[in-house]
């Protein structure tokens, strides 16, 4: 399965050009402008982080803070990223990084997954029956651990606490 959602981390961050202050503001719009020229829905671009920092150790020389936002872009092509990178003027991105990917039917592929887990224990419970001389009947019960569950772990534990209850009494 190749992924096709891609979440990207942008950081941006407020800087001095000389004596004047490039606003994180004026930063915002040229990242929400190249996300809009992209076509991508400004709903895929969320904040995740807000900071702020003082360079000078003296408030008295310089009492403006720098201000930094985190943002998380949701794209399917890292062509339109690289669009909108350059775009954003270069002194006032920190970083960006890819935080994960995605794939956009995963629900389909664990339920088509499951599916032929299913069909694939149903003909070895037949095969294992028929071993006996006997036929398969109707399910009587079917366990879904869920998409997290790592069951050998639950059963190990529950049969070591068994035992620690049994060897104390």
């Amino acid at each position: 399965v190749t992924p096709d959602i891609i979440y990207i981390g942008i950081s941006l961050k407020e800087y001095l050009n000389g004596k004047k202050k490039v606003e994180i503001t004026e930063l915002e719009k040229q990242l929400y402008a190249a996300v809009q020229k992209a076509g991508i829905a400004k709903e895929n671009l969320t904040i995740s982080n807000l900071s702020s920092w003082n360079y000078a150790t003296e408030k008295k020389k310089n009492p403006d803070f720098l201000a930094s936002k985190q943002y998380r872009l949701k794209v399917s092509d890292l062509n339109k990223f690289n669009a909108i990178i350059e775009a954003i003027d270069a002194k006032g991105i920190a970083n960006t990084n890819i935080e994960s990917y995605d794939y956009s039917k995963i629900e389909s592929l664990k339920k088509e997954l499951k599916i032929k887990a299913l069909l694939a224990a149903k003909e070895k419970a037949a095969y294992m029956v028929e071993a006996l001389g006997d036929k398969l009947g109707s399910v009587i019960e079917i366990q879904d651990g869920g998409d997290n569950v790592v069951q050998p772990v639950y059963r190990n534990y529950m049969m070591k606490s068994a035992m620690a209850e049994s060897a104390d009494a």
